[in-house]
């Protein structure tokens, strides 16, 4: 593109209203979801957060010249920021709605909810980063700090409030990308999300006239952005620059990917079937060093792997039991239910359970953070009242588990166990204080999405977690992707979406626990008060020239 179609561009957007301004906020955003997997093309983000600069200047522009707080200008580019979201999210998120077909005779008519009324709901977040970023704004490259305010901060609101829903978040368009990603050891997900909207939005900055003081123009923060894109490369670059990470003495690990979606085969009356695949796959020679189970200590099945509640069924357990032998131990998703008493319901938690031939079920966690209309239904009440019920079949949906909880199974390090969902909440896979735990194991049910964007979201997002807590990560999910993954964020090995299997390896070492992994807060935190600093020290010098 030359110059001159860049600053045609940049006018079309900064001119336009209605209609015209929210369709071009629309397109941008469903551009920008190209950044995330399995596209991963992370020069897509640049054309939302251009966007975005030029959006909110043509707001900006129809202020009155000294107006302190320019609210009818803020509801403007909340309404911009709610098109570009509501683009972005459906772009990203459209395959949620394949979880409505597992049972389309009940759910076919919640897919525009999912693909549509949840886009809907999440683009209020980023309306809301666009009012802030207005309010802060004001001529000059410190604009860039507005944006990154208003948007890094209700990003982060957009992964807390209600249980939080973080998926897709800005930053990852950096944290897809392996070599990019090592910052997140430094300033995790929500840190990324700060320095995602600064670097990609930059360019917008091209369209400034030139300035006569040197340091301050909109050419020289480019460059002065550039420079830090190509730090974040270096570092990352300089990260990965060592060799492969060492495996944990004496394990031997089996993970089993049975390819298995949650349709009507996958019910009770299919229970032995079920079992009978899972064990004849687990024993499954993959080597002359690997001729089946005798030859594993650890075997990992994938969350929901069960039509019925394991530790209550003894035929199941027995079969398991004999089939484990007197070595190998088994660690694998399951619904766990604590039973009726003195007339309350019985409890139900979506659950990874480690078992032995010795003891049997020995150890659980159950799962902390639960998919809302998936595993629960919010405002339980009022809803079904109106006939809605959650996806998963359960009386009453999941209850969340205890928090801060490390599984210990012989012979692995301390383990942090994440079921599903989990792995997507930056700075909550590890529980604070106390022992650092040596690995992350998440097991997964990826069926209800087949084959579409989720999976490969989901993994890289996983993977995300490793990197920031220098922590290798362990994943088994019914189908795709099913991976072994070193603190660095390398894959070691997987198995690829809609593939039945086993895939054997060992455990690499933890490395030393990350800057992000001991303070969690602290990067994140510091970069919304330098960038609030700067976009109000911008606002405030704006204002004393009589600009707004």
């Amino acid at each position: 593109m030359t110059f001159n179609a860049f600053g045609k561009a940049a006018d079309l957007v900064i001119l336009s209203s209605g209609w015209r301004r929210r369709g071009i906020a629309f397109l941008a955003g469903a551009v920008g979801a190209l950044a995330m997997a399995p596209v991963d093309f992370f020069p897509a983000m640049l054309v939302p957060m251009m966007v975005a600069v030029w959006l909110i200047d043509g707001i900006a522009a129809g202020s009155a010249s000294g107006r302190a707080f320019p609210l009818t200008e803020a509801r403007e580019a909340a309404c911009a920021g709610w098109w570009l979201g509501f683009g972005y999210f459906t772009a990203g998120l459209w395959w949620l709605g394949a979880a409505m077909l597992v049972d389309a005779d009940q759910f076919a008519w919640a897919i525009p909810l999912a693909c549509l009324g949840l886009p809907a709901v999440l683009a209020c977040f980023t309306a809301g980063g666009f009012a802030a970023a207005r309010l802060l704004w004001s001529p000059g490259p410190v604009r860039l700090l507005a944006l990154a305010t208003g948007i890094g901060g209700f990003e982060w609101l957009r992964g807390h409030v209600a249980t939080g829903f973080p998926w897709n978040e800005f930053g990852m368009a950096l944290g897809g990308n392996l070599v990019l990603a090592q910052s997140a050891s430094m300033v995790g997900l929500y840190g990324l999300n700060f320095i995602a909207v600064v670097l990609f939005a930059a360019p917008a900055l091209l369209r400034d006239p030139p300035s006569r003081q040197r340091f301050r123009g909109g050419a020289f923060a480019v460059k002065l952005c550039l420079a830090a894109f190509v730090v974040l490369g270096a570092f990352g670059a300089v990260r990965l620059s060592g060799g492969p990470v060492e495996d944990v003495p004496g394990v031997k690990l089996r993970l089993m990917q049975p390819n298995l979606r949650q349709d009507k085969f996958f019910s009770p009356e299919n229970k032995d079937k079920i079992l009978d695949r899972y064990l004849s796959l687990s024993d499954r020679a993959t080597s002359p060093q690997t001729t089946g189970i005798a030859d594993v200590t650890h075997l990992v099945w994938p969350e929901s792997a069960f039509p019925f509640i394991l530790a209550r069924d003894a035929e199941a357990l027995a079969r398991i039991s004999k089939f484990l032998g007197p070595k190998a131990i088994l660690m694998t998703g399951a619904a766990r239910m604590i039973p009726a008493t003195r007339g309350e319901p019985p409890v139900f938690y979506n659950s990874i359970e480690a078992m032995d031939q010795a003891r049997g079920i020995f150890a659980d966690y159950d799962k902390v953070h639960l998919v809302p209309f998936g595993e629960y239904l919010p405002f339980d009440g009022i809803l079904r009242r109106l006939g809605l019920r959650n996806l998963v079949h359960i009386p009453g949906g999941f209850s969340p588990g205890p928090t801060g909880r490390l599984m210990t199974i012989p012979g692995l390090p301390p383990i942090a166990a994440l079921v599903c969902y989990e792995a997507a909440f930056s700075g909550e896979v590890v529980p604070p204080g106390g022992e650092r735990p040596g690995a992350l194991l998440n097991v997964s049910d990826d069926g209800w999405y087949g084959d579409t964007a989720g999976p490969y979201q989901h993994f890289s997002q996983a993977r995300l977690r490793a990197i920031e807590e220098g922590l290798p990560l362990v994943r088994a999910a019914t189908t795709g992707i099913t991976a072994f993954v070193d603190p660095y964020g390398r894959v070691v090995s997987s198995l690829p979406l809609g593939v039945e299997g086993v895939l054997d390896g060992g455990l690499p070492k933890s490395i030393a626990a990350t800057p992000f992994a001991r303070w969690p807060l602290a990067a994140p935190l510091g970069l919304f008060i330098l960038a609030l600093a700067g976009a109000l020290a911008g606002r405030t010098r704006a204002a004393s020239f009589g600009k707004d």
